[in-house]
């Protein structure tokens, strides 16, 4: 059995079902499913965290509009964002071209949610490859210089990581370009998996 596809708001419903079927056929009756129960990691509290929202920004020294996006991203765990704001205020600032987005994202996202690559935070941790308008290029430098510093990078692995990312960009944007599916796979696909440098 193979699940694929789906989307934030329906992966629970696709793995209930998938294991409902896997289950179906064994000897030894399985309990039902209680992922409709089990809070996303950062929603137990949130709505506390939600309505103290301007505290926060009071004693954090971050806008409030910058606490609220924080929210939504993390839910009650902003804290552990605002943590590493408050030891490099530094990084309360923008990403280039990606406003919407802080410094010290790049930096959670490496020092706790597993980023290993640029891409990781430009594609998988934040949606900047697909909100900004150059596609999270801007940020590149940034980002990688920010992670960098988290996870000792040689400046040959920075440079790597950047030159990767922007690769993958531009084959991107040369496999919407192209006149079929088959194409634009072979344009996307165009670009290898980053491997980290020793």
């Amino acid at each position: 059995m193979v699940v694929a596809g789906g989307k934030w708001t329906t992966y629970r419903v696709m793995a209930k079902d998938a294991v409902d079927e896997a289950t179906r056929t064994m000897d030894e009756r399985v309990p039902a499913s209680c992922t409709e129960t089990i809070p996303l990691l950062g929603a137990s509290g949130f709505k506390a965290a939600w309505n103290r929202r301007s505290r926060t920004a009071e004693e954090s020294g971050v806008h409030v509009a910058r606490v609220e996006h924080l929210l939504n991203r993390y839910g009650s765990m902003t804290p552990e964002v605002l943590d590493i704001i408050a030891r490099n205020p530094e990084l309360a600032e923008p990403l280039p071209g990606a406003d919407d987005y802080l410094q010290a994202e790049a930096v959670y996202a490496a020092t706790h949610e597993g980023a290993r690559h640029v891409h990781d935070v430009l594609t998988r941790r934040t949606r900047i490859s697909i909100e900004a308008w150059d596609r999270g290029v801007s940020a590149v430098p940034v980002v990688a210089k920010l992670m960098g510093e988290v996870l000792g990078w040689s400046d040959v692995q920075r440079e790597s990581e950047i030159k990767h990312y922007i690769a993958r960009v531009e084959a991107e944007r040369l496999s919407q370009q192209q006149p079929d599916d088959e194409s634009a796979d072979a344009a996307r696909l165009g670009v290898e998996d980053i491997v980290p440098l020793r």
